[in-house]
């Protein structure tokens, strides 16, 4: 029979002990079997593999253990249709006293593994669909809820787009957020670009690096390497004006001290040593008239962004693209 993973909590595991989970959501997959794993002693997992290539070795651990041992649960991975013929087998055994897990990837209607289990209503058959991003932002809300972590929506809108719908990523991050919040309750947009694990070969911080440093070959390039979605427009916006933010203070400290080793040495907060090359450069090429100019343009651009769902990455890029020509 078929039911749903919110709907697995009102079965009977003792007269449905035959589990099938299949689908590509790995992380609510995890979090269901999480659960059943706390309700038990003894567990064991074993792969597809192990159990064909010795299938004799396996129903002995099994019928053997279910002599001496009460419920007990089985996690078998990777299983796919060969396994199949085990499930009958193991079904005739009335080993009722065992709970087993079938734990696949995607299996597709024509699945005979799938079919037995939709079928039979002695096995569950629960189908783990990726989840939607209603759902993702609603796990993530209300983590930094009961985190007591301020994050933004755009913020947590771009979480979400980088783990790609995974859950069981999402996890991983917010986990690593948790961490570095153990001492402050608020979180920039750069630190979290520099938390969250970026697919692209280039990075956002990279990116404005090198158009303030007016660096147009690198900038193309950078552009044109990565495919930024719309949650990320209003990421760079918003990490583009903390940067400019950070670099008046610093233009303003070089016009009363003209020693601009010594302003990048001691910035507050200190800049990485990576960094204060490039820094330097954005410091020389513009003045700090030409900054406030700048935070001024980007905050509409912004506006801009938000009101223009439909196209905001040629917005931002455009304006990337005209400040490095300046």
């Amino acid at each position: 029979m078929i039911i749903k993973s919110f709907e697995l909590k009102k079965i009977n595991i003792y007269l449905n002990n035959f589990l099938l989970f299949y689908g590509k959501n790995d992380g609510l997959k995890n979090e269901e079997i999480i659960k059943f794993k706390s309700k038990f002693n003894t567990i064991e997992k074993y792969d597809e593999k192990q159990i064909l290539e010795n299938t004799h070795n396996f129903f002995q651990q099994v019928m053997t253990g279910s002599l001496f041992e009460k419920e007990k649960l089985i996690i078998i991975n990777q299983a796919t249709d060969k396994i199949n013929k085990i499930v009958d087998e193991l079904m005739k055994q009335k080993v009722d006293d065992i709970l087993f897990i079938f734990n696949a990837d995607n299996l597709d209607t024509r699945s005979k593994l799938r079919k037995n289990f939709e079928k039979e209503k002695k096995l569950v058959c629960v189908p783990f669909y990726p989840d939607t991003n209603e759902t993702l932002f609603k796990l993530v809300h209300n983590f930094f809820k009961e985190k007591q972590i301020v994050m933004s929506n755009e913020n947590i809108n771009f979480i979400i787009n980088k783990c790609s719908g995974n859950r069981g990523y999402l996890y991983n991050e917010l986990k690593k957020i948790e961490l570095y919040t153990l001492n402050k309750k608020k979180i920039t947009t750069e630190d979290l670009l520099k938390l969250i694990n970026l697919t692209e070969n280039y990075n956002i911080a990279e990116l404005i690096d090198n158009c303030l440093a007016k660096n147009q070959k690198k900038t193309i390039s950078i552009l044109n390497e990565n495919n930024f979605g719309n949650e990320e427009c209003i990421i760079i916006a918003r990490t583009f004006l903390n940067k400019l933010k950070r670099n008046l203070k610093l233009s303003n400290d070089y016009q009363k001290n003209k020693n601009i080793d010594l302003i990048i040495n001691n910035a507050k907060p200190p800049i990485f040593w990576k960094d204060k090359e490039i820094t330097k450069q954005q410091i020389l090429k513009w003045e700090p008239a030409d900054i406030e100019n700048l935070i001024y343009d980007l905050s509409n651009i912004e506006m801009q962004i938000k009101k223009n769902s439909q196209n905001p990455i040629n917005i931002i890029s455009n304006f990337i693209l005209e400040k490095t020509d300046l």
